[in-house]
């Protein structure tokens, strides 16, 4: 049995594209794996705060020393942490906003990029400690851009993935999607396409 954590990152519910990859995903990988266990995050209904100096001081001051907030601060990133470091399967499901990931994605990274926990600094400099792991991320796309010097989601993504230790990405993008006429529907059977062979 595996476990799978899907995070969900779209700020929309209705009519949310990378959402209904999502559900794609999941009604594919039951079919195939029903043993395994699939914990769904959802960072739009649960937000996580943006790294600030309260989980600063969580992360860096001796328990004796740190306030209820910091405290706090400390125990949600460490739920966090230990999520993903339980998860055999990482399913980001990510929206391209502004060429980018969405902020909430963002302050998840931050807050599971943890020094000692899932990577951690050596003669060689940073080693990824969740080595094993493998990722698939779901993208929704405005526009086309995979190639393109403008997507800086997918290389910003494959470096933070890699930078913990999780190599194995396999990115499905549903792409065009304001971009009317055929290419909606180009691109959203594309990234059903390449889903069918995922589970």
């Amino acid at each position: 049995m595996s476990r799978v954590l899907i995070i969900e990152s779209s700020a929309r519910q209705q009519d949310s594209v990378s959402r209904q990859l999502t559900q794609q995903f999941i009604g594919q990988w039951r079919a195939a794996h029903p043993d395994d266990q699939l914990t769904v995050r959802d960072l739009a209904t649960e937000q996580v705060p943006h790294l600030d100096a309260t989980l600063l001081g969580g992360w860096m001051k001796p328990a004796q020393q740190r306030t209820a907030s910091e405290q706090a601060a400390l125990d949600r990133s460490n739920r966090l942490t230990d999520e993903l470091v339980a998860a055999d399967v990482l399913v980001l499901a990510a929206p391209m906003y502004n060429f980018a990931i969405p902020s909430t994605l963002k302050a998840w990274f931050d807050h599971v990029l943890r020094a000692g926990v899932t990577f951690k600094y050596g003669e060689t400099g940073p080693q990824g400690l969740l080595v094993g792991k493998r990722a698939f991320v779901l993208t929704a796309r405005g526009g086309i851009y995979a190639g393109s010097s403008l997507d800086h989601q997918e290389p910003y993504l494959r470096q933070v993935l890699g930078f913990i230790g999780i190599h194995d990405v396999t990115f499905i993008h549903a792409e065009g999607l304001n971009m009317g006429g055929d290419f909606v529907e180009k691109g959203m059977n594309q990234a059903i396409a390449k889903l069918a062979q995922v589970a």
